[in-house]
């Protein structure tokens, strides 16, 4: 099991890098500053209570960006996800976010997410929201 999850780990390094080459190349053509392709790379992990590791899920996505009118946001982002759970066997699934912002006033922020991630075998598919404001003093 070491062996493919390392074997599974070097691909996605590797995808990385090559997706991260890619990136950079069409920044460099993309017209508007805000506007564009990304690479994002991220883990999240989960405790009961301070030390007990109950997972973490590691996401390999690509994504790209842009302005909604005058003083909005979106994005959207998907890839593979690398989960590992204590005491199962890590597996990779599909995973992926879309999200808008806005800015209601030069403070306030508006936003909200959607989510997603495969499960393996019969489980279901789980799906996930966000909402929030951000409030900048």
């Amino acid at each position: 099991m070491r062996y493919v999850l390392s074997l599974h780990i070097s691909v996605f390094i590797i995808m990385i890098v090559k997706i991260s080459s890619a990136v950079a190349a069409l920044s460099l053509m993309a017209t508007p500053a805000f506007a564009g392709p990304y690479a994002n790379i991220e883990s999240n992990s989960g405790f009961a209570g301070l030390s007990d590791f109950q997972a973490a899920v590691t996401d390999f996505h690509i994504g790209y960006e842009g302005p909604v009118g005058e003083s909005g946001s979106y994005y959207v982002q998907a890839g593979p996800s690398v989960v590992a759970a204590d005491g199962a066997d890590t597996t990779t699934e599909l995973s992926g976010k879309a999200g808008v912002g806005v800015n209601v006033t030069e403070s306030l922020n508006l936003y909200g997410e959607v989510s997603f991630i495969t499960a393996d075998g019969d489980a279901d598919n789980n799906y996930g929201t966000k909402v929030g404001m951000k409030y900048s003093f």
